[in-house]
Formats: C-alpha cells, sequence, structure tokens
C-alpha cells in the first residue's frame, strides 16, 4: 500500500493557560493520501486550527507522532521545520498577506528568497504560476489594484512557487463574496484535479462540501472521518 502523504497516531497538543492545561487534541488518528482533497471542520475551540498548525508543521505534538512524506517532524529542528514549510506546503489564508507596495510578480516571488532555486529562474517560474490562476495579464499589477478574488489568487500562486507537495488552506473565502468565493474554490478543485493535495480549514459545511473527504473535529477530537458522496462543482455553480 502507498506511503500516506501524513500519518498522524495519537497526536496530542497542550497548551498552558496560568496553572491549567489545556488540551487542544486528545489523540487523533489520521492518514493523508497524495492527491486527496480534504475538509477540515469544526466550531471555534474544536481543535481544527490545532490540527492545522501541527500537519503545516507550524507548531509540533506534545505527544503521538505525525510523519509528513515519510519523515517524523517531531525529530526535526527549527530549522528543518522551516524548510518544510517552504519547499513542500503552500499556504493560503483569510487574509491574503500581500506587501502592498509590491506587484503581483514580485509578491508571488517572495518563498523563494529561501529556496535553492536560482534567482535567474525566480521571473519565469511566478510569471508561470500567475498564469496558472489566471493572473498573468495582472502580474506588475499591485494589491491595490487588484479585486478581493484576485489577491487571493495571487496568494494561491504564491502558494504554489515551490511546488510543494500539498495547499494548505486556512478559511481562504472567509473574506470573499459568494461569487468570488466559488472562483476560488473552482481553482483549488482544479488544482486537486492536476494532482495537488489539498487540505482545507473552514467552520462552513457549504464550504466543505467542495473538499471529497470531510473530517470533523468537537472538543479535540476528531468524531467524524467520511468520504464526500456529493462534491459540489464549483466551476458549474459559478457558471450560472
Amino acid at each position: 500500500m502507498t506511503q500516506p502523504l501524513l500519518k498522524v497516531r495519537q497526536a496530542k497538543k497542550v497548551y498552558a493557560m496560568g496553572d491549567e492545561q489545556v488540551w487542544a487534541l486528545k489523540g487523533v488518528d489520521l492518514d493523508i493520501q497524495q492527491g486527496e482533497f480534504v475538509a477540515i471542520m469544526g466550531s471555534s475551540g474544536s481543535g481544527k486550527s490545532t490540527m492545522m498548525n501541527l500537519l503545516g508543521c507550524l507548531d509540533i505534538a506534545s505527544e503521538g507522532s505525525i510523519a509528513f512524506a515519510g519523515q517524523e517532524l517531531s525529530s526535526l529542528t527549527k530549522n528543518e521545520l522551516a524548510s518544510v514549510r517552504n519547499q513542500r506546503i503552500g499556504f493560503v489564508f483569510q487574509q491574503f498577506n500581500l506587501l502592498p507596495r509590491t506587484s503581483a510578480l514580485d509578491n508571488v516571488t517572495l518563498p523563494l528568497l529561501y529556496s535553492n532555486v536560482p534567482e535567474s529562474d525566480w521571473a519565469s517560474r511566478a510569471k508561470q504560476c500567475l498564469e496558472n490562476v489566471g493572473l498573468g495579464s495582472r502580474m506588475d499589477h499591485h494589491p491595490g489594484q487588484l479585486s478581493g478574488g484576485q489577491q487571493q489568487r495571487v496568494a494561491i500562486a504564491r502558494a504554489l512557487i515551490n511546488d510543494p507537495l500539498m495547499i494548505l488552506a486556512d478559511e481562504p473565502t472567509g473574506a470573499l463574496d459568494t461569487q468570488t468565493g466559488l472562483e476560488v474554490m473552482a481553482l483549488f478543485q482544479q488544482l486537486n484535479q492536476q494532482g495537488k493535495t489539498i487540505i482545507l480549514v473552514t467552520h462552513e459545511p457549504e464550504i466543505a462540501q467542495f473538499a471529497t473527504r470531510k473530517l470533523t473535529f468537537r472538543d479535540g477530537e476528531l468524531i467524524s472521518d467520511e468520504h464526500n458522496n456529493s462534491v459540489r462543482q464549483a466551476a458549474l455553480e459559478g457558471n450560472k
């Protein structure tokens, strides 16, 4: 059987709140295969954001193990974790986090500052990523000259610049109107169809319906792991 991209075993996370210990995750077991489109759901305090942080190498588990592409994350140094984040994971957040006085092209190239890609290749690679998200004609525009949906697509292009093994998207439609949100979800579905692993964190059940698998967290536990038999097709809905 193919090794999972992410293998989580009895992952626990505890935070110290004064004299108290708060268990944000209480022993999660989970496998995610390369090429899946997974939605992580749950209300505030459910543990979904903590799970996202662990899967994205933004934090490490207090107990248990998490392996990414066969590599046990708890064995890595901070610098090694930073390298995994930069080289192997693309992040997309609710806030676009673009530099306002910098062109779309230069925003997309930023992760390459910490890569081994020759600087002579940066511009061509960034142009290709912008073209892949439908913004080839806007590469010289600054964020203030772009709509919210276009800014989010720049952020997705930036996430793709190092050809990561997976995209981790945290509430990526939260700051967008319905139609623009559909356009962004259509792009994620297109990327998934091209083989990218997508992990989408959301509190909205209707957004989770765009994924092929849904994980639901409550009180630090994974309470549901189900295949989505009625996947919404964002491109079709957006064209209505």
